[in-house]
């Protein structure tokens, strides 16, 4: 074999390589279809529950983790951080149906009126849902009557889920400050 056969034929590997090599690079990222990830229509869910939030006596299910050095002196408790795992029942009673948990964090964010953060997964333990999550974000102005948060995904039944969860007071204890929230979500997902 000649040296120019054999630089030649080099060549033409190297070229197929960097063909590949490539090719691959662009490849971090192609459009599918969604019947390809087994998706199917997509439909809304309309789901309702009771959210609550106890943060004194013997079951407390909200703690606080950290604030500020002004918290305290703040009219709306600016920099207060809880970490929660609330029970989600079927009705306002904590003896009715368990159906979830909402696993996550909320801050006052505010300094002007009592408006929280709100960073939680709803993770269901019931029916059709159990095991599947939602993730929902957003502002809890909490003396407002009606607060909505952004559904931002979801797991299980709920992957590609968006929409919106509306949160209502229930009741408020004035004295422990726990609280009862009633949540009607309502999630699109495939």
């Amino acid at each position: 074999m000649s040296a120019a056969f054999c630089m030649k034929v080099a060549l033409v590997a190297l070229l197929a390589i960097a063909s590949i090599d490539s090719m691959e690079c662009r490849s971090f990222a192609r459009s599918l279809l969604p019947e390809d990830k087994g998706l199917k229509t997509e439909k809304l869910t309309h789901i309702r529950f009771y959210f609550h939030d106890t943060i004194t006596g013997a079951n407390i299910t909200s703690i606080m983790v950290a604030e500020a050095p002004t918290t305290n002196s703040s009219k709306t408790s600016f920099g207060l951080v809880n970490v929660a795992d609330d029970p989600l029942t079927e009705g306002p009673s904590i003896s009715s149906k368990l159906v979830g948990r909402a696993q996550g964090i909320f801050a006052s964010a505010s300094q002007e009126e009592v408006a929280l953060l709100m960073a939680f997964n709803y993770v269901f333990l019931e029916g059709e849902y159990n095991g599947s999550t939602l993730s929902v974000y957003g502002r809890n102005p909490i003396f407002n009557e009606v607060r909505e948060m952004t559904v931002i995904g979801g797991t299980g039944v709920f992957r590609f889920a968006r929409g919106y969860a509306q949160a209502r007071t229930y009741s408020v204890n004035a004295t422990s400050q726990n609280a009862i929230v009633k949540y009607d979500v309502y999630v699109l997902h495939y």
